[in-house]
């Protein structure tokens, strides 16, 4: 086994450039598999922390005529909660409004939730204050939208429990920064209570968000979603987008072991005799493919200490870095931070490492079976069999 690797190894360092350009281009695909997997990862990861911390919380407790893709159930999706269950629960009832900035009407959904709540980050602690008549809080993306700062006031008009249009002045008392548009895009926050004075429609909620994580919730007439499948959506996204980035490297690692199984192809064909005197001195025909396996499968050693070499910088610079995303992406409605931050795990890495080393060796392996067939006088000579 020591002799295999010895021999292999002297055999490519005398190729010379030929060696080098192999184990490049496998490198690159190499860190490339690690660089792009990691950034998916440290997305998935803070996108899942800022739902959560955000939106979700412990999970949501639905009413059963809303449906969270159908704008029009918010008219009659609520209900007050029949049970003694809703210790921990937090109520947000939501309405349909237009509020009037600039002159300009725009449609917003006016969210109202427990000023005293802890569980979101968002600042509802603000709502309480009786600075202003009509407090609200929004997003930033929601203060782009409206060109609404801090102090300002805008006409908002609403419908009560009868259907009967009334309409008032919200004074923004804050502007909140968050990544889950969710949470920003057309949302007004206001106080849950002011909400159910303004349309008669007291206790009455559209949803609750559980203080604590769960499995589970039977309550009649209401939903029980929990975390895992509220991130569903965002996990069917993570996936797609691993498919469709894996298509990208597995093409760069396919033409990388193309050139492996080429150069293992010519240098079988142009190594017959030496082949042959192996034979010849005793050394078996699954030796010498042996030893020609070993030689391709180091190329995949080679590149992967090639590619730690300038992998490990890189990859440490843009975990502590992050990598800066496009203003557009922050407002595709998908939950992207301004900077993600990759995550390289041991199991990545290590996964990564096997994926290049079992394919180089199998690729080596599949014209080394050739020798198994040669006859080593006609390898002696040289002769093509």
């Amino acid at each position: 086994m020591k002799l295999a690797f010895i021999l292999a190894y002297k055999n490519l360092v005398g190729s010379g450039l030929r060696t080098w350009l192999n184990v490049s281009v496998l490198s690159f695909a190499f860190v490339l598999i690690i660089f792009y997997n990691g950034m998916i990862d440290g997305w998935n990861e803070q996108a899942r922390r800022d739902g959560i911390a955000w939106e979700y919380g412990g999970g949501h407790l639905l009413n059963g005529d809303y449906d969270p893709y159908d704008p029009f159930t918010l008219q009659d999706g609520h209900d007050t909660l029949q049970t003694n269950e809703n210790k921990g629960l937090i109520p947000v009832l939501m309405r349909q409004a237009s509020i009037y900035p600039e002159g300009r009407m725009m449609s917003v959904i006016l969210k109202g939730i427990d000023p005293g709540q802890t569980t979101l980050k968002l600042p509802t602690q603000l709502l309480a204050e009786r600075s202003a008549d009509l407090p609200v809080i929004i997003g930033k993306r929601m203060a782009e939208a409206t060109n609404l700062e801090v102090g300002d006031e805008v006409l908002i008009r609403w419908r009560d429990k009868d259907g009967t249009y009334d309409a008032g002045r919200a004074t923004v008392v804050d502007v909140f920064d968050t990544n889950v548009p969710a949470v920003d895009n057309g949302q007004m926050w206001i106080s849950i209570h002011q909400l159910w004075q303004m349309t008669g429609l007291q206790n009455h909620a559209t949803l609750y968000i559980s203080e604590t994580a769960r499995n589970s919730m039977e309550v009649e007439g209401w939903e029980f979603k929990s975390q895992r499948e509220l991130l569903q959506d965002l996990s069917d996204i993570i996936e797609m987008k691993k498919v469709s980035g894996s298509i990208m490297y597995l093409l760069l690692l396919a033409i990388a072991l193309l050139a492996i199984f080429d150069t293992q192809v010519l240098s079988i064909f142009r190594r017959q005799r030496e082949i042959g005197t192996y034979i010849a001195l005793g050394m078996t025909r699954l030796r010498v493919v042996w030893l020609f396996t070993i030689e391709g499968s180091m190329y995949s050693l080679l590149a992967t200490a090639v590619g730690c070499i300038y992998g490990i910088p890189l990859f440490i610079y843009m975990a502590t870095a992050g990598i800066g995303m496009p203003t557009a992406s922050q407002n595709s409605g998908v939950i992207v931070a301004a900077r993600i931050f990759p995550v390289y795990g041991a199991g990545l890495i290590l996964g990564t490492m096997a994926l290049v080393v079992v394919s180089a060796t199998i690729v080596s392996f599949l014209p080394a079976r050739k020798i198994s067939t040669m006859n080593p006088v006609d390898a002696l000579k040289g002769k093509i069999q």
